[in-house]
């Protein structure tokens, strides 16, 4: 009942978008394509784009919440992308992700679909040398529908108001470190699927109530299907058999990991402008952390940080798998 609750908001919020620029007509079958909703992103979109169109995304698919600082313009320009834009309330549509489903209902039905924020950035095993197609061509073999990626929030050393980044340029040139422990895993059992915290934004923003630090875990890229939904974001899904994304009988499931570029030095004006709109979860409760761990300047570098070198030291680490996949 709850996942036929959530595709009918979905079918209900299509009203709000205003097609922009509709691209979708010549997409193959076959096509592999990204979803996201943005608000203000101008300055992080050449890379973005760039870093998913050489990993093999065929088609953007992007709703603009209303952005004043060129993104609508910019993203109608690009010959691959097909933009939707809406003033209506993010929070009103389930943070976005009404928008977003029904979007994968229209156009995502039987194909491979990445659902993402324009600062996350996914990494799977042997994503050096091979395409995201390999990757979804032997999920499909291996009939597997869904594939998880923690989320590994990355950060500069030293303050990050120090180094400014520029357009079109790597954020992870900047936010080169990470933490490689202090994350907790816990089973939530209504829905089958990890939960999992931690990480620096729980130790610099939410050290005295871990349990409100934001969830890590997520599963951003599904074969999809109609009757999907996601539930909370894209940390699970329903039907529920779609979150078994690790092996309960103590293997390891082949995932991945989004590299996470929120801390750069936009983000202090980013938390402001959020915080006055109040369009965010639990009453921005999350920003509103941010900007006072913000007003002091912090470093989230620590003597434990370690800096990322590519997907198999993540492996090492046990933050994402190889599993099955050789």
């Amino acid at each position: 009942m709850r996942r036929r609750r959530l595709i009918a908001r979905a079918v209900l919020r299509r009203k709000d978008l205003v097609p922009v620029a509709q691209r979708t007509e010549s997409l193959r079958p076959d096509a592999i394509l990204l979803f996201a909703t943005l608000r203000n992103e101008r300055v992080r979109l050449p890379y973005f784009l760039k870093y998913y169109r050489d990993l093999g995304i065929d088609h953007f698919l992007f709703v603009d919440n209303d952005s004043t600082d060129g993104s609508r313009d910019y993203l109608a320009a690009q010959p691959d992308v097909s933009l939707w834009t809406t003033p209506a309330s993010y929070r009103k549509s389930r943070f976005g992700m009404d928008w977003i489903m029904s979007l994968l209902r229209a156009h995502g039905h039987n194909r491979w679909c990445l659902t993402v924020d324009v600062d996350e950035f996914l990494i799977y095993p042997f994503c050096e040398t091979r395409p995201l197609r390999a990757l979804t061509d032997w999920l499909d073999a291996s009939s597997i529908r869904t594939f998880s990626a923690m989320m590994l929030d990355m950060y500069p050393q030293g303050p990050i108001q120090d180094q400014p980044y520029r357009e079109g340029q790597n954020p992870f040139e900047i936010a080169q470190w990470f933490d490689s422990g202090n994350y907790t895993f816990t089973r939530n059992w209504p829905y089958g699927n990890l939960w999992i915290q931690g990480g620096p934004r729980s130790r610099t923003f939410f050290a005295s109530r871990p349990r409100q630090a934001p969830a890590l875990n997520k599963i951003p890229l599904v074969r999809w299907d109609r009757s999907f939904a996601y539930v909370s974001s894209t940390h699970m899904l329903l039907p529920r058999g779609l979150n078994l994304v690790y092996d309960r009988a103590g293997g390891e499931k082949t995932s991945g990991c989004l590299l996470h570029a929120k801390f750069l030095d936009t983000f202090a004006l980013k938390a402001q402008e959020e915080m006055a709109r109040g369009e965010h979860y639990a009453e921005s409760r999350e920003y509103k952390a941010y900007l006072n761990g913000l007003a002091e300047q912090p470093d989230f570098w620590c003597k434990w940080s370690e800096k990322y070198i590519n997907w198999r030291q993540l492996e090492i680490l046990g933050l994402m798998s190889t599993g099955n996949w050789a």
